[in-house]
């Protein structure tokens, strides 16, 4: 019997990707296959509390064969894309081919070191759960290193942490390392009686998070300063070379742990033709969402262009909220146009942007006004509770946050080590540097 269903490929699971799945459902006209590197969606707006030993990496994360278990018609595929055959309507990854009657690209962005090698190869992005587990081990490491190691003339590196970028990412996790060792350092680690490390935050522009308002701009500035975070702004950093990271302005500070949040670039696209890409290697999409010069291929989130919605002609800005939004609508979308209805080009709807700085802390701009605080704060714990995955995993997380929150303290400060045997030679991996 002939297999009438259609067979759309998702090539990514993010926040695009996984609510474009939910938007279709458990209609039975498509066959849906989700590609990924990973098998397992997370929550990118709170990966610097998992770097940071303030929650469990698993409260932000779910499987993606259990998100979509219910829906008969899903299938799962573990593989990095590598290659788009647009002509012949099928994908090649890196554990096999898959045809395609209408193909999804929801890959999102990858760090942006803007071409300085030793960056890219030293320091820590903060994009995922691997980053994320590989930030919180060196920042545990460090204090274990700086304890030990009395006798090293380059000691001081081990308690300096650097963060490049000065935009919500860079914010929140400079904030949360400063409170942590202003708390924990003091309770734990006895041999470090009098220090404690010290955040250095670097950003190229004039203002800490640039893209909101001046009382967001301002709060932050204040509330960083005030938990002893050196705070330098009109300066880039320009390199990282013997544990030093050198700035624009000539000056250089010594440390082992460079954090970089300074930028994001779409992921590539292979087998896409030049002329389909904007700036930041975006890929150009009509109203609909449509690849241009295409009929049945589509992008959504941040990895698309599109400047066809009259209130942001130059693109929107790449948030987590415009994925959620194209990723629904184009869903509906594509069951409209195979039904023969009106297709719904897309308008953004600005909910406003939010960053935590402290504890009881945070900046929140809504489309109408602005406002910090405490009650910014509780409003930006709920709001980034319930798009979690997962009725337990929002419970799970909520009782940590109760817990870390009060008690400023956690459990979760594992230096994790992995160790496995290959040609019967055990390797051991560590975060050491």
């Amino acid at each position: 019997m002939t297999d009438t269903k259609k067979h759309i490929v998702v090539v990514g699971g993010g926040f695009a990707g996984i609510n474009f799945v939910k938007s279709l459902g458990k209609n039975p006209a498509y066959k849906v296959t989700l590609v990924d590197i990973n098998n397992y969606n997370f929550f990118p707006p709170l990966i610097y509390q998992a770097a940071t030993a303030f929650i469990e990496a698993s409260n932000i994360s779910m499987p993606f064969r259990k998100m979509f278990r219910k829906h008969q018609g899903f299938s799962f595929h573990l593989g990095k894309l590598l290659n788009i055959h647009a002509e012949s309507n099928y994908i090649e990854t890196d554990t096999g081919n898959l045809s395609y009657d209408y193909l999804v690209l929801a890959t999102g962005t990858e760090t942006n070191f803007f071409g300085m090698d030793n960056v890219k190869k030293k320091a820590f992005p903060m994009k995922n759960i691997t980053d994320a587990l590989a930030i919180r081990n060196k920042l545990l490491l460090n204090l274990e290193d700086y304890i030990q190691r009395t006798d090293d003339p380059n000691r001081e590196a081990y308690m300096n942490i650097v963060v490049a970028g000065g935009g919500p990412s860079g914010v929140e996790i400079s904030g949360m390392i400063a409170e942590l060792s202003e708390r924990i350092v003091k309770k734990e680690y006895p041999e470090l009686v009098g220090l404690k490390p010290t955040i250095h935050l670097v950003d190229a522009g004039p203002a800490l998070l640039g893209p909101m308002s001046t009382v967001a701009q301002k709060e932050a500035l204040e509330v960083l300063e005030k938990l002893g975070v050196d705070i330098t702004l009109n300066t880039a950093v320009k390199d990282y070379v013997h544990d030093t990271v050198i700035l624009a302005n000539g000056a250089e500070i010594k440390t082992k742990t460079l954090i970089w949040t300074s930028g994001v670039i779409a992921r590539e696209l292979p087998g896409l033709p030049a002329e389909k890409f904007g700036r930041g290697r975006r890929v150009l999409v009509d109203q609909f969402n449509t690849v241009q010069g295409y009929e049945n291929v589509f992008a959504i989130g941040d990895i698309c262009f599109q400047d066809t919605d009259p209130k942001f002609a130059n693109g929107h800005p790449q948030l987590a909220q415009v994925a959620i939004q194209q990723g629904t609508l184009l869903g509906k979308n594509i069951i409209a146009k195979d039904q023969g209805q009106r297709l719904r080009p897309f308008s953004y709807v600005d909910k406003g942007s939010m960053a935590i700085i402290a504890r009881y802390k945070a900046v929140a701009d809504l489309p109408k006004f602005s406002f910090t605080g405490f009650f910014a704060w509780l409003t930006w714990l709920l709001i980034h509770l319930f798009p979690i995955a997962g009725f337990r995993n929002r419970w799970k997380l909520l009782g940590n946050w109760v817990w870390s929150f009060y008690s400023a303290n956690s459990d979760l400060r594992l230096i994790i080590r992995s160790e496995r045997k290959r040609d019967n030679k055990e390797v051991r991996t560590n975060i050491h540097g």
